[in-house]
C-alpha cells in the first residue's frame, strides 16, 4: 500500500508540474501588441492595457505602455531610447502619434470615456493642464520622483497645480524663437542689427529695395504669426508695469493695453509694406529653411536650430553666416524664455503607473538626456543641468548681448495659450482688413472671460 501511495503521489506531482508549465506558457503568449519606436499614428492595440506578466527568471516584464502624443512631440531619439528601455526591462512603448490638428479632440474623447493611454502628451502651462487636460483628475502626482529635483524649476512651474507636479517636460525651453538673419545680405547692404522697430523697418525697406523679400512669414500654419505678438510679452510688462499680474487678476483687459495695440499695429504695417512677400497667407513653416538658405528671404522668425539645418542643407553657408536678434516690435530687446513645452503625463486610470514612472526615470538619466540632445537637430540644450550644450557662437553671442530675461505672454497670463489658434485667425482677419487691431484685443478678452467663467476663476 505504501508503494502504491508513493507512485500515486509521484504521478499527481508530475501532472501538477505539467499543468503549471502550460499555464505559464499561456501567460507568456499574451504579450500585448505594439510597435516600439514605430511612430505610426494610432496603430497600437487598445488591448495593451489588458494584461502583462512578469518574467520571474529575468526580472523583466511583458507589458506594453501606450503613449499617445501630438505629431512632433515625440522625437526619433526618444523612440530609439524606448528600444533600449525594452531591452533593459521588457516593457514595450507603443507610440500612438496623432496629427496635430486632431490630437486634442482625440485625447479629450479618450479621457472623458475613461480610456486614456498609459502616458499622454500635453502642452504645459497652468490654464492648459487644468482646463484642457484636467490633470488633477486625469494624471498622477509625480512630485516625489527623483528627477523632479533636477528639472528646471521654471519648467516644473508650468506643470504644477496646488503644489503637485503632474508631468515630465524634456524640451529645449531656452532656445526661444528669435529673428534669424542672413549676415551676408546684411553685410552687402551695409545694415546693422536693429535695436528698435524703426531701425528694423528701415533695414527691411532697404532689403526690399535690393530685390530681396525681407521676411519669410508662414501664416498658413495658423499659429506661427502669433509669436510676433506673444513672445514680446515681457516688454509689455516692462512698459506697463504690473500688466501680467493685473491681467491674471482681471484688473486690466488686453484692450486696455496701449503697448499690445502698438505691437499689432506694427505687425500690420509690416504686412502692408510687403515685408512678408506676396504669398505669406499660403506660406508654410516647412519651407522656412529652404527660403532662408536660398537667399530669397533675408530674415525669418525661427527656432535657433534653423541655423544648423541651413548649414546642413546649403554648402555655401557657414554656421556664423546666420545671426540672431529678438523680435523688435515695441522696441523690444528682452530675450524671452518659454519654460513650457510638450510634456508627458501618466494617466490616473492606467494599470501600469509604476511601469510608466520607471520609463520616466529611465528617460531622465543624464546619459539618456544627453543622447536626446546629441541626436536631435532641433535641440541646443534641454531643461536639465549638467548637459553638454550645442550652442553655436552666434547663439552664445545672442545670450551675451541680450541679457534681460522674461517669461513669454502665454506662459504667464492665464487663458491665452488655449486660444492660440483663434488669435491666429483674428490676426489674419486684421491683416486682410476684416478686423482692426483693437478688435483682436477685444476678441482675446472675450474668450478669456468665457474660459475663466468655465474654470470658476474667482477673479471673474
Amino acid at each position: 500500500m505504501r508503494k502504491g501511495a508513493i507512485l500515486l503521489l509521484a504521478l499527481l506531482t508530475a501532472i501538477s508540474l505539467a499543468l503549471a508549465a502550460c499555464s505559464s506558457g499561456n501567460k507568456a503568449s499574451n504579450t500585448a501588441g505594439g510597435s516600439t519606436g514605430s511612430g505610426s499614428s494610432g496603430s497600437g492595440s487598445p488591448s495593451s492595457n489588458s494584461g502583462g506578466s512578469s518574467d520571474q527568471s529575468s526580472g523583466k516584464k511583458n507589458i506594453t505602455l501606450t503613449y499617445m502624443a501630438s505629431q512632433g512631440w515625440i522625437k526619433d531619439s526618444e523612440m530609439e531610447l524606448a528600444k533600449k528601455f525594452e531591452e533593459e526591462t521588457g516593457i514595450k512603448i507603443d507610440f500612438q502619434i496623432v496629427p496635430a490638428d486632431q490630437y486634442f479632440n482625440v485625447l479629450k474623447t479618450k479621457l472623458n470615456a475613461g480610456e486614456g493611454p498609459d502616458i499622454f502628451g500635453g502642452q504645459s502651462g497652468y490654464s492648459e493642464i487644468t482646463m484642457n487636460y484636467n490633470v488633477e483628475k486625469n494624471a498622477i502626482d509625480l512630485s516625489d520622483q527623483e528627477w523632479v529635483q533636477r528639472e528646471d524649476p521654471l519648467s516644473l512651474e508650468q506643470v504644477t497645480v496646488n503644489g503637485k507636479v503632474y508631468a515630465l517636460t524634456i524640451w529645449d525651453t531656452y532656445s526661444s524663437f528669435v529673428i534669424a538673419y542672413n549676415k551676408k545680405i546684411f553685410s552687402e547692404l551695409g545694415l546693422e542689427v536693429p535695436r528698435t522697430y524703426e531701425e528694423f523697418k528701415n533695414a527691411a525697406l532697404k532689403i526690399r529695395q535690393a530685390g530681396i523679400t525681407p521676411i519669410y512669414q508662414p501664416i498658413a500654419d495658423g499659429w506661427h504669426h502669433v509669436l510676433w505678438f506673444s513672445e514680446i510679452g515681457p516688454n509689455y510688462d516692462k512698459l506697463e508695469p504690473g500688466l501680467y499680474n493685473d491681467l491674471n487678476q482681471n484688473k486690466r483687459k488686453f484692450a486696455d493695453s496701449q503697448v499690445m495695440l502698438q505691437a499689432l499695429e506694427q505687425f500690420k504695417e509690416m504686412y502692408d509694406l510687403g515685408f512678408f512677400g506676396e504669398n505669406t497667407l499660403s506660406d508654410t513653416g516647412s519651407e522656412t529653411v529652404n527660403k532662408l538658405g536660398s537667399g530669397e528671404f533675408a530674415m525669418s522668425l525661427v527656432g535657433q536650430s534653423a541655423a544648423t539645418q541651413i548649414v546642413e542643407r546649403f554648402e555655401d553657408f557657414e554656421i556664423e553666416d546666420i545671426g540672431f536678434f529678438p523680435i523688435p516690435l515695441t522696441d523690444n530687446t528682452i530675450y524671452y524664455i518659454n519654460p513650457g513645452g510638450p510634456s508627458k503625463f501618466i494617466y490616473s486610470g492606467s494599470k501600469y503607473i509604476e511601469e510608466a514612472k520607471q520609463y520616466f526615470n529611465f528617460l531622465t538619466r543624464p546619459e539618456n538626456l544627453q543622447y536626446m540632445l546629441d541626436n536631435d537637430a532641433s535641440f541646443s540644450n534641454l531643461n536639465f543641468p549638467g548637459l553638454k550644450t550645442k550652442y553655436t557662437v552666434e547663439q552664445q553671442k545672442l545670450f551675451d548681448t541680450y541679457t534681460e530675461r522674461g517669461t513669454d505672454l502665454q506662459n504667464y497670463v492665464n487663458y491665452v495659450n488655449p486660444q492660440w489658434m483663434d488669435i491666429g485667425k483674428d490676426m489674419v482677419a486684421m491683416l486682410t482688413g476684416a478686423m482692426e487691431p483693437i478688435d483682436v484685443l477685444k476678441s482675446i478678452d472675450k474668450r478669456r472671460e468665457e474660459m475663466a467663467k468655465v474654470a470658476k476663476d474667482p477673479n471673474w
